[in-house]
């Protein structure tokens, strides 16, 4: 099943309801659904989107981070959406140490519509952290993100010279906000 401009309202409603509560690290704790959302625009802007990679943008930490099960995607949003989705999603039983290198290994090996959501979510990823930086967190701390996301990124290269560029510039404006924060 295709996705449809319908099912991508389908799914911002699901993951709206999925992330009901749930707020952004930073100190503005911003609703976490406007990063879903955030994604999902700038895989709009990728000359290669398309309602599916949309869709997969908007539900993309639903299993990861909420009750949502890959049943329930595959049921709602069909089987093209549900292995997009899980091809990005992190399995939570493991350390996360280990799933962050497993990410970073695992990236060069995706699909190319897994790899244009990787490249939305770490450029959004680190927009926040530029634009809304934890207040617990210490400059190593935010420094080691942007290097992992690049590292991330660095494996996601070769499919989408908008989304790449796009997260270049994030990258650049998190480095810049750590440079300039005291």
């Amino acid at each position: 099943m295709s996705a449809s401009l319908a099912t991508v309202m389908d799914a911002c409603r699901y993951a709206a309801e999925r992330h009901v509560g749930q707020t952004r690290k930073g100190v503005a704790a911003e609703p976490y659904v406007n990063h879903v959302i955030d994604v999902a625009a700038r895989v709009a802007r990728s000359p290669d989107a398309d309602p599916t990679l949309v869709t997969a943008a908007l539900l993309h930490d639903v299993v990861e981070d909420t009750d949502g099960t890959a049943e329930e995607i595959i049921a709602r949003f069909g089987p093209e959406v549900a292995a997009l989705v899980g091809e990005v999603t992190d399995d939570k039983s493991l350390p996360k140490a280990e799933r962050k290198r497993r990410q970073v290994e695992g990236a060069p090996a995706k699909s190319a519509g897994a790899k244009r959501l990787k490249l939305a979510d770490k450029a959004s990823n680190l927009t926040a952290l530029a634009d809304s930086p934890p207040a617990e967190w210490p400059a190593e701390r935010m420094a080691a993100y942007v290097d992992w996301a690049e590292a991330v990124a660095a494996g996601c290269r070769g499919v989408d010279p908008a989304l790449e560029a796009e997260f270049d510039r994030a990258a650049a404006r998190a480095r810049q906000s750590l440079e300039a924060s005291p």
